[in-house]
């Protein structure tokens, strides 16, 4: 006889007392007041005296492992599951020769169709570890399981779920867990399905299912609908009336975020939980949506049937007829209208109104996208992560080699965010998903820096090969199976080495896990394997990943040793920068700490950069700018008494730029008679005239021609096109130096410093002709 204990299944009101149990974080006792030493040994609390002295009350709260099992039995009873165990204390046999084996199962949800099976495991804090024994245990009893169950259960569909908290797990166990066909749900599964069900109610369950059992028929569910054929944009298509509870069921929107990057298509936008309530209560007041729903369902490559009938009108191309639609879990996609068609769930009118529906049928991946993006144009804008992870879809396949290698960048930087290995995961903006705290790093960043680099071939505008990526082995699946392990081997090394740093987040002192670290890393990574490569000491097209990087940690670990090293100050100062500057200021920060340490990298423009942030040239370039500036002040003051006289200050000056230096002028005069009784006469309107107004001064009227021609043109730029505007540059120039060189955080760079001394050289040699 079989040992399994269904007795402690419950449903109904058993079912809602065992919620009240299960949400409640601490465990509440009433002890012997004697027997409270023992239970404080054992992490119980006293909270409560009686009247009676003997007695007391104790609590403790309810481990991470038992709080997680909770959660999950929550969800699945906020699903509509109806039957359910009632505690931890459930045991199943899964032995036929003897049935005294029992294993303890964590929950167990049944509903009229299925019956689900959860193991659970939690710990207190992110933790690797191999799992590798404990699912060939559970894989090993399935069979037994499945025999148990249809023994109470007859005619349902089970399924086997490995959830984790706080696990990262190994790939060896996730394809131990697939080739079992054990369902595998990791925090951000949990936490998806968690908040669908607090916007979907029940019906969330038909999502659930939708994905467990795609594909897999529903038992009586009559799927005969009056409908009408026709043509549009050269697809077959149907339009037809259902009741939302029947769409409901083989209905599927994909929302696209990191719980279920296997899944397509990737374009359907979340659930907003305001807007569902405002429609659900619309309808529930008689309220109703003509438009049409639109979907596309999925025949499974076999067509629809369509009972054409007798009755046609003449020179119509539409058919009136039955049609049968697919009695499958996941077997219509709902393109556009997810709200409307939602609003209905858990609404009196789900199984007594009908929703009008415009169904295409089989519409590859693209043309879904394509159609979502046409409905979608003028109304809510589609975010630019969305279209970012929609690029990853549209473009895998294309013709354009720049458009493929777009859609494989866009793939890498998902699955990064996605993958359950992936030490970014769950850190990355992908889709619709809204930036919290933790989770900052943009999709777009990832992108744009592996943009950056040689790890995938270049090509030109007109698709012709530029330069051999390092990692590219021309397909799109293939070069990413090839480089996604290793970037995320190298992300995994640097998070296990900086471990505080990467717990750190996007918190203000934070340098790791932010655009701009993420950023820095894929460049220097990218940095390292065209050295090594070069060298001939790695082969990434055909080495092992394992091989590559022992000789790679080796330069990785002078930078986390730096990382783990930084100040605050230095912090600041590497932060200071935002833009595309803050993105090279952190990539050129983590090249120096490996070059300083390992004297064989040498990356070309290192040097220079630094020389450039140095503040090494601003001393003299501001010296120079200021003798320039006095020198002209007096070669063109000179010329121009010269030639006007006492009143070359009028004469000589454009009107705005007098009326300016005038205003200033006056100001300043006023200011000193106020203050310091200093007499206005002592100041001088010429002293108020800007270096970059000089170009209006030297090209007004007559100046230019008269003498400055000759006198204010460098000898190489005689022949320039451009006329005055052109030759007068270089003082506009050494303008905007000047006044770069007023913000103390700015470093004159080499090639500001060199022109600058040209400048200086040429004036000064001027000067002494």
């Amino acid at each position: 006889m079989s040992n399994t204990n269904w007795e402690k299944m419950v449903y109904e009101k058993d079912l809602n007392s065992a919620k009240s149990t299960r949400r409640k974080v601490v465990d509440t006792l009433k002890i012997k007041a004697d027997d409270l030493p023992q239970y404080v040994d054992d992490g119980w609390e006293k909270s409560k005296e009686y009247k009676n002295p003997k007695y007391i009350s104790v609590t403790r709260e309810k481990s991470i492992q038992e709080q997680f099992e909770n959660k999950i039995w929550l969800l699945f009873a906020s699903m509509g599951f109806t039957n359910m165990n009632a505690d931890s204390d459930f045991h199943m046999s899964y032995d036929f020769h003897d049935e005294s084996l029992v294993h303890q199962v964590d929950v167990l949800a049944v509903d009229d169709e299925t019956v689900i099976m959860v193991e659970c495991r939690a710990a207190g804090e992110m933790t690797e570890i191999n799992f590798a024994e404990d699912i060939k245990q559970f894989s090993d009893r399935i069979s037994g399981f499945r025999k148990e169950i249809l023994k109470k259960y007859p005619n349902r569909k089970s399924k086997f779920i490995w959830a984790t908290h706080n696990y990262i797990i190994k790939k060896k166990d996730l394809l131990a867990l697939e080739k079992a066909g054990i369902v595998y749900f990791n925090d951000s599964v949990v936490e998806y399905y968690s908040n669908l069900s607090k916007h979907l109610g029940s019906c969330s369950r038909y999502q659930l299912l939708g994905s467990l059992f795609a594909n897999q028929e529903i038992k009586n569910m009559e799927n005969r609908i009056p409908a009408i054929q026709g043509k549009m944009g050269g697809y077959t298509y149907y339009s037809f009336s259902i009741e939302p509870e029947k769409l409901l069921k083989v209905g599927y929107v994909l929302h696209r975020n990191e719980a279920n990057q296997n899944m397509m298509p990737t374009y359907q936008r979340i659930i907003k939980k305001a807007r569902l309530k405002s429609v659900r209560s619309f309808i529930n007041d008689g309220g109703y949506f003509p438009n049409s729903i639109i979907i596309s369902i999925d025949s499974g490559g076999r067509g629809l049937v369509f009972d054409q009938t007798s009755t046609k009108v003449e020179g119509s191309i539409s058919k009136l007829g039955i049609l049968h639609i697919p009695k499958r879990y996941r077997s219509a996609y709902i393109i556009d209208g997810q709200h409307r068609l939602y609003g209905y769930s858990d609404s009196k009118y789900a199984s007594t109104n009908t929703v009008p529906v415009v169904a295409f049928v089989d519409l590859d991946r693209t043309e879904q996208i394509k159609l979502f993006m046409d409905i979608n144009e003028n109304q809510k804008a589609v975010p630019k992560s969305l279209r970012v992870t929609l690029n990853a879809d549209m473009l895998w396949e294309s013709k354009d080699p720049n458009e493929r290698r777009q859609a494989l960048r866009s793939k890498i930087a998902q699955m990064l965010g996605e993958e359950p290995t992936s030490p970014l995961r769950s850190r990355v903006i992908i889709g619709e998903a809204e930036a919290v705290p933790g989770r900052c790093i943009t999709i777009e960043a990832i992108q744009a820096a592996l943009k950056k680099c040689n790890f995938f071939n270049t090509y030109s505008k007109k698709g012709e090969l530029i330069s051999k990526g390092s990692f590219d082995l021309e397909d799109n699946q293939e070069s990413c199976d090839l480089f996604y392990p290793f970037i995320e081997k190298c992300f995994l090394y640097i998070r296990e080495n900086c471990l505080d740093e990467w717990n750190k987040g996007d918190k203000e002192d934070g340098m790791l896990t932010i655009n701009r670290g993420i950023h820095g890393i894929i460049r220097v990574l990218d940095d390292l394997v065209n050295m090594l490569v070069e060298k001939g000491m790695i082969h990434p097209k055909n080495q092992d990943v394992e091989d590559m990087f022992v000789l790679l940690k080796y330069y990785l670990k002078p930078l986390t040793e730096y990382i783990n090293g930084l100040t605050t100050e230095q912090r600041k100062e590497i932060k200071k920068v935002f833009g595309g500057g803050g993105d090279v200021r952190f990539w050129r920060a983590y090249q120096k700490a490996i070059a300083d340490v390992r004297v064989d990298f040498k990356p070309e423009g290192l040097d220079e950069y630094w020389l450039n942030e140095a503040k090494t040239f601003n001393d003299e370039t501001r010296i120079m700018i200021g003798e320039i500036e006095n020198k002209l002040k007096t070669i063109i003051s000179d010329s121009l008494q010269e030639y006007f006289g006492t009143s070359w200050l009028v004469k000589g000056l454009p009107k705005n730029t007098y009326t300016k230096a005038k205003k200033l002028a006056d100001e300043k005069a006023y200011d000193l008679q106020l203050n310091s009784g200093v007499d206005a006469e002592d100041v001088n309107v010429w002293d108020f005239v800007s270096l970059a107004d000089y170009v209006s001064i030297v090209t007004n009227g007559k100046n230019w021609s008269s003498f400055f021609e000759e006198m204010l043109v460098r000898p190489e730029e005689t022949r320039i096109a451009g006329g005055k505007e052109a030759k007068t540059q270089w003082i506009l120039r050494l303008s905007a130096i000047k006044n770069k060189l007023s913000k103390e955080s700015y470093s004159v760079p080499v090639d500001e410093y060199s022109y600058v001394k040209s400048v200086y050289d040429w004036i000064m040699e001027m000067l002494t002709l």
